[in-house]
């Protein structure tokens, strides 16, 4: 199976509130079956050395267990419906794009997981007490850890009830998308700028492209219809190396592409077969939504969406706004250090196999400002917060095209100010710090 697979898969697990949970469970019953055996085990007297253990007879040991049993049950229920109430917290004030962090949040998971297992390590345990007085059997280790299990749920019920409460905090959500936008642009662009040559390489290698690349080359189109979750770029390339061929790609990760949409442009095209147009499209993994895996601009389009419904009439909070666009402003200038790769990829041979034009840092400040920009251009606040992101990303850029998309933000966010904003010191304040960030951006 490909990496980009294998991640989807992993990606599907991490999101799920089953995985983590059962693999909990098969350990609890693997632990049970170990130390039943031990207890079972004549060489052994473990309980005979530990004064604290427990070592009562078989009606203690069943109705201990059964009380841990009952209790594991309702404390799983109760924490089942807390989780879902805090789901439905964040899917109203937050947007359904975020259920999905939610989900991912490996604490909710091992809470469950913790209150599920403990239940079924006391039935795996109770079934073997035998009361019988000929073939009286008492599991005192294994009855031992189940108390032990209990008072460690006891700490994590404790902890699940902080952490319920903490994470549904805006800031504490915003910070996290914040976190996994870092991640995925550390993954996605890790060549600082300074350390790649990929700027001088892509200027030569428009040279290197057929004159009749258009008209020769053979469309892949999708059979399926989904949005774009990731590209096995590492398949394409050996896919390419192998048949001689040059690859164009059309989409990129995150977009939405409907059966029979283009996705790749193969040359030349007399070479391309079914077969071979069937490997190609397996390079593309499709999914129901859109996942950061290889898509920076999910994570991104996260925090916008938790400012644009701060600045819905309904809400009215453009505090929580000006926090996203703070956090988005971190982001992109976290980006501005990172060096865009090169679309033109090359073989051993130094022949250009695979073209894939990465996402633009121009389009991403379009993603992270457009839509802020127009749902908060009524708000002095909001409208000062972005052109003071826009005054601090500026100096952490090195290239031209990406001091002039901040140059036309600022100037699309001072002319909005003048049909949203009636007040005339309020639309001072605005151009002063329009003029600042213009200057700030002039001086590079």
């Amino acid at each position: 199976m490909k990496y980009a697979k294998l991640s989807k898969l992993w990606d599907s697990l991490h999101s799920s509130f089953w995985f983590v949970p059962t693999v909990m469970v098969v350990l609890a019953i693997a632990l049970s079956f170990i130390t039943i055996s031990i207890d079972q085990s004549r060489e052994t007297d473990i309980i005979g050395d530990l004064g604290w253990a427990y070592s009562l007879g078989p009606n203690g040991s069943r109705a201990i267990l059964s009380a841990i049993a009952g209790s594991m049950v309702s404390v799983a229920t109760t924490a089942f419906s807390i989780t879902i109430v805090a789901l439905q917290l964040a899917s109203s004030q937050f947007g359904p794009r975020l259920l999905r962090n939610f989900m991912q949040d490996t604490g909710n998971q091992v809470v469950l997981g913790t209150f599920i297992s403990t239940f079924v390590y006391s039935l795996m345990v109770l079934r073997t007490i035998n009361g019988v007085e000929e073939n009286e059997f008492v599991p005192h280790l294994a009855v031992t850890c189940g108390i032990g299990l209990a008072i460690a749920s006891i700490g994590v019920l404790i902890y699940f009830i902080h952490h319920s409460a903490s994470s549904i905090q805006v800031d504490r959500v915003i910070q996290q998308v914040g976190h996994d936008l870092d991640g995925a642009i550390d993954r996605l662009f890790p060549e600082k700028m300074g350390r790649s040559g990929s700027k001088q390489r892509q200027e030569t290698s428009i040279a290197d492209l057929p004159s009749d690349f258009d008209e020769s080359a053979s469309s892949i189109k999708t059979i399926a219809s989904g949005y774009i979750q990731a590209i096995d770029h590492n398949q394409l390339m050996q896919i390419a190396t192998e048949h001689n061929l040059l690859l164009r790609v059309e989409q990129r990760p995150g977009r939405f592409v409907v059966q029979g949409s283009e996705l790749v442009l193969a040359f030349p095209g007399e070479k391309v077969n079914k077969q071979l147009a069937a490997k190609i499209d397996d390079a593309f993994v499709l999914g129901s939504q859109r996942t950061q895996q290889q898509d920076v601009e999910f994570s991104l389009n996260q925090l916008v969406e938790i400012a644009v419904r701060a600045l819905s009439p309904g809400i009215n909070d453009p505090f929580t706004a000006i926090r996203c666009i703070d956090q988005l402003s971190a982001a992109l200038c976290h980006l501005a250090q990172r060096e865009i790769p090169s679309a033109y990829r090359y073989d051993d041979r130094n022949r250009l196999r695979v073209i894939a034009e990465p996402i633009a840092f121009a389009d991403l400040v379009d993603a992270a400002f457009n839509q802020i920009r127009q749902y908060g251009q009524s708000s002095v606040a909001v409208t000062i917060g972005l052109l003071e992101a826009i005054a601090a990303i500026a100096p952490f850029t090195h290239r031209t095209p990406e001091q002039t998309a901040l140059r036309r933000h600022a100037e699309m966010i001072e002319r909005g100010s003048h049909q949203g904003i009636a007040e005339e010191l309020d639309r001072r304040d605005i151009k002063e710090r329009y003029l600042a960030a213009i200057q700030v951006i002039e001086r590079l």
